[in-house]
């Protein structure tokens, strides 16, 4: 099946934000301002993109849904970093209902007669190198359930949060089931509702969902603009640091270099 990933990279959609601005204009002007976009980028570079580059089966799309009026500076620099990475589509839009364009460019990515594999991914996590590889298997897995069901969810609950910063990783294993991340979907011919389409800690009130807890599929990124950790109640969190040995794990399970995100930090 066709496997199709989704990425908001400061998309200025109408809702879909955690954090509330008084217009669309006011909430370009906070996804834009330069010390929110560096910090993005940078995790873009070294969380998120290290792994999906690496992926054992490289058969997927990866669209990335950006503002039509990016400025051209982020817009370059993003150009820049997925370059060789054939399996990246950049999707400018104008604003517009979140749930509605976010439908409207993943169906547009596929054939709508075959039956697909949807994930979900933001700008700031990292899924492990065998992620795509993986969910293609739970979906055969899983044949005579998505036979029956328009939709079907996948979700990978165990992984790290971790925290990048000039002097490498702070991280910590947990398991966090519907967290968004190394969550997908199994979708059937015809049907129009996208993974987009769910809030992804409700996702199981809404389709039978399957859920896999052997091994860590994902680092959820961690870091001071998360839309999550805008709301004065959110405490921060304590991470320990990686030892050479942790390094090594994310370098191997996730292909994020320690070293690579020292110098993007310094």
């Amino acid at each position: 099946m066709h496997v199709i990933g989704f990425c908001r990279f400061s998309y200025p959609a109408e809702g879909g934000f955690q954090v509330e601005h008084s217009s669309v204009a006011a909430r370009m002007a906070y996804l834009y301002a330069p010390e929110r976009m560096e910090e993005r980028f940078r995790h873009f570079e070294t969380l998120c993109l290290p792994g999906l580059r690496a992926q054992t089966d490289g058969d997927f799309t990866f669209l990335i849904l950006v503002g039509a009026a990016m400025p051209d500076r982020w817009m370059q620099r993003l150009l820049a970093l997925v370059e060789g990475f054939p399996q990246a589509v950049v999707v400018p839009r104008t604003p517009g209902p979140h749930r509605q364009v976010c439908q409207e460019v993943i169906n547009a990515a596929r054939d709508m007669g075959q039956p697909c594999l949807q994930f979900r991914h933001d700008d700031d996590d990292a899924v492990a190198v065998d992620f795509v590889a993986t969910l293609r298997a739970a979906a055969r897995d899983c044949a005579a359930l998505t036979a029956r069901h328009r939709l079907v969810g996948f979700d990978w609950n165990r992984g790290y949060i971790g925290r990048p910063d000039a002097q490498g990783i702070r991280a910590e294993e947990c398991v966090t089931p519907y967290w968004g991340v190394a969550q997908a979907m199994a979708v059937q011919p015809g049907a129009r509702q996208t993974i987009m389409n769910f809030g992804h800690a409700r996702i199981n009130q809404f389709m039978p969902t399957v859920t896999f807890t052997d091994t860590a599929m994902y680092v959820r990124g961690h870091n001071d603009h998360n839309d999550s950790r805008q709301k004065k109640h959110v405490k921060p969190v304590s991470l320990p640091r990686l030892d050479a040995a942790g390094e090594a794990l994310f370098r191997s399970r996730f292909a994020i270099d320690a070293d690579h995100i020292r110098r993007v930090f310094a």
